[in-house]
């Protein structure tokens, strides 16, 4: 008995290394980090590859040539986003889609958005390398201008309206030139949207943009979803007048009011348990005068959480104990809420359990969180089973030149990327 129980241990731990021996290749990622940095690259040392600009291009160019090297058959959605297919063993199974962006926000960095479509690009070299055929299709994406709205994702869904084509994009053009300057065709929009069930499983691997897992010392994170945020244009009225003349106990300061309001939405969101951010971004007071006590304030709000009632439920305690602040000041307080909200996107729970897993048997430490920012991800969660992997970014820093992510860490995401893509095409 005692044998048998040795034979069947040996044999598990030989198939966990089996399932585990395919390795990417770190420095080859890093070569294309940097040699895809070169398209758009800034004297800061970051890049401004807006989309649909001449670097944009230049850089889509790149990537597309890499991804006929690998054996794609690659082409340009009506979007705009390129996409590389690669068949599978049964043809009747629906396609997992894994990838992210290239374009930049001006001026920003080489890692955001790069490091999940070339960690996407290592994972589909590995399989060529090791002549693993998937029973699955693949297809490998890589949207068009996120930093824009998601436009590309957008499009996917069927969410890509008339008003949002006519958004002016950093590159000068409208959305709808920006489309069809980079090889897409507004006229056949319909022909992107993807339904319910058309898409088995999707993976964005995307640095985290924020200092949790490189403070904690954590490799890999499981991102449990998109938060869902609200804006709220609030306005703070008072009585303007004289700063000489009117004595303290006399006014009705909107700036002091408002002062006060921001205090409090910062006491109020970090006084509950939770990940959920709360922000006053935005400040104008008027007249605006240093020597006239200010009688208007106009300020902006926004929550954030994975939790919508929870953000409702913020608002609603800012709100009511916003009133003693108007009883105390002498000041109104009207709150307007902003048609900009995004609902929170969670990530599929198995696939959340299958990153977690994989990370573990990797060796890699790992934490689950939520995302901050939004990501093409959020989108294509309304329509498929999504998961998202987070490697740490330096010192938090991100849409900056100094953003940063060491080659072990993507290496690392990608070890994970390629394993799970693995595994639920096995299991699923």
């Amino acid at each position: 008995m005692k044998y048998s129980i040795t034979v069947l241990l040996m044999t598990f731990i030989t198939i966990q290394l089996q399932a585990y021996q395919y390795i990417v290749n770190e420095q080859r990622i890093m070569e294309r980090i940097l040699a895809l940095g070169e398209h758009g690259k800034n004297p800061e040392g970051g890049v401004s590859r807006v989309a649909y600009s001449e670097a944009d291009v230049a850089g889509r160019e790149y990537m597309m040539q890499l991804m006929k090297e690998a054996g794609l058959e690659v082409s340009i959605d009506a979007a705009g986003n390129i996409i590389g297919s690669r068949p599978g063993k049964q043809a009747d199974l629906k396609p997992i889609m894994f990838g992210s962006h290239i374009d930049s926000v001006p001026f920003g960095g080489n890692y955001d958005g790069d490091v999940g479509s070339i960690g996407a690009l290592e994972v589909l070299e590995v399989l060529k390398e090791n002549n693993i055929e998937t029973n699955h299709p693949l297809e490998m994406i890589i949207f068009a201008d996120e930093e824009g709205g998601l436009v590309g994702s957008r499009a996917l869904i069927g969410a890509l309206n008339e008003t949002a084509l006519s958004v002016m994009s950093h590159s000068g053009k409208t959305i709808r030139e920006g489309i069809d300057f980079i090889g897409g065709d507004v006229s056949k929009l319909a022909s992107v949207e993807r339904q319910k069930g058309d898409i088995a499983a999707f993976l964005e691997l995307h640095i985290e943009q924020g200092a949790i897992l490189y403070d904690e010392g954590i490799d890999i994170g499981v991102v449990q979803g998109i938060v869902g945020i609200e804006w709220w244009d609030i306005t703070v009225e008072g009585t303007a007048n004289h700063a000489g003349t009117t004595p303290m106990n006399k006014r009705q300061d909107a700036m002091l009011a408002a002062a006060k309001l921001t205090i409090l939405i910062n006491e109020v969101v970090t006084g509950v348990e939770g990940t959920q951010v709360g922000t006053v971004g935005k400040m104008n007071a008027e007249p605006g005068a240093p020597n006239v006590i200010p009688g208007k304030v106009s300020m902006s709000l926004e929550i954030r959480d994975l939790s919508y009632d929870k953000i409702w439920d913020l608002f609603r305690r800012i709100e009511n104990q916003s009133k003693a602040i108007t009883e105390e000041t002498g000041t109104t307080i009207t709150f307007n809420l902003l048609d900009v909200s995004a609902i929170p996107a969670p990530t599929d729970t198995r696939i959340r359990d299958i990153i977690a897993q994989v990370a573990g048997e990797l060796g890699f430490s790992h934490k689950r969180m939520p995302s901050g920012a939004g990501h093409d991800a959020q989108d294509i969660a309304k329509i498929a089973p999504t998961g998202m992997i987070f490697v740490p970014s330096v010192d938090g820093i991100s849409h900056s030149p100094k953003e940063f992510t060491k080659s072990k860490d993507m290496a690392n995401g990608a070890s994970v990327l390629l394993h799970t893509l693995l595994k639920i095409d096995k299991e699923w």
